[in-house]
């Protein structure tokens, strides 16, 4: 079981672009949408449960207009959620993402990386969340689709790709590129060029983001790191990379 995922900057692309994965074989519970929340505006319409994260059901009402149309009717016939997440604001979730991004919107900290880890069943990959959470912070939107087997992946990535969808690699890297010169003034290691530290130094940048060690110092994070990175971690321009991924996240 693999995701694939595509950033919009409109969020009504990024609304047909999810409609349309359905013709090529995704079901309506495959298929998550976030949007991000721009307009307050009455969601008294959509209906709440008490089974819901705590806070869930108040936020409904009050953020997210933009989502009425979007969401109303339940065009993807799935779960509606409105959570305020720390950082980005008011962000829609609508699919199975929902109880997922709900829970981190509820809790802080590593609280809520814990949280969203056990509310996954394998749609989010942990390590792209910051992604996400970047390009919602920039007003972007984002679908988010499983695939079951290899014929239905290349299909999703190709709907979402003629819907002009960013791919989460190149938002990666269009990230890295802002964040490159910066890093580079400030790297001192055994690489007298910082383009022959660069691969390890950003890898182990994006690892300090992984919800997994989010806020974890370096020492602390070793068990999860040596598991995942047994050939890297413990290599001096993946340590330096990663102490500054926990500074620039914090």
């Amino acid at each position: 079981m693999e995701t694939v995922a595509g950033i919009f900057n409109s969020p009504l692309e990024a609304r047909q672009a999810a409609l349309d994965l359905r013709p090529v074989g995704f079901e309506n519970s495959d298929i998550s949408l976030l949007l991000p929340g721009s307009t307050e505006a009455a969601l008294a319409s959509v209906p709440t449960e008490e089974a819901e994260q705590p806070g869930m059901g108040r936020a409904l009402g009050s953020v997210v207009g933009g989502a009425v149309g979007l969401a109303g009717g339940a065009p993807l016939g799935a779960a509606l959620a409105s959570v305020v997440l720390p950082g980005i604001g008011p962000v829609v979730v609508i699919g199975f993402a929902a109880a997922a991004l709900g829970a981190l919107g509820a809790l802080a900290g590593g609280a809520a990386g814990a949280t969203m880890e056990k509310s996954m069943t394998g749609g989010l990959p942990k390590d792209e969340l910051f992604f996400y959470e970047d390009a919602l912070k920039k007003g972007k939107s984002v679908v988010v689709a499983i695939a079951n087997d290899e014929a239905r992946l290349a299909s999703g990535k190709a709907v979402l790709m003629s819907h002009g969808a960013e791919s989460i690699d190149a938002a990666r890297d269009a990230w890295w590129i802002g964040l490159r010169d910066a890093e580079a003034a400030q790297y001192s290691g055994p690489d007298e060029d910082f383009a022959d530290a660069e691969a390890l130094y950003r890898r182990g940048f994006e690892v300090a983001l992984d919800y997994s060690v989010r806020g974890k110092p370096y020492d602390e994070a070793v068990p999860y790191l040596r598991d995942l990175y047994p050939d890297i971690y413990a290599q001096h321009n993946f340590i330096s990379g990663y102490e500054r991924g926990r500074i620039y996240q914090q």
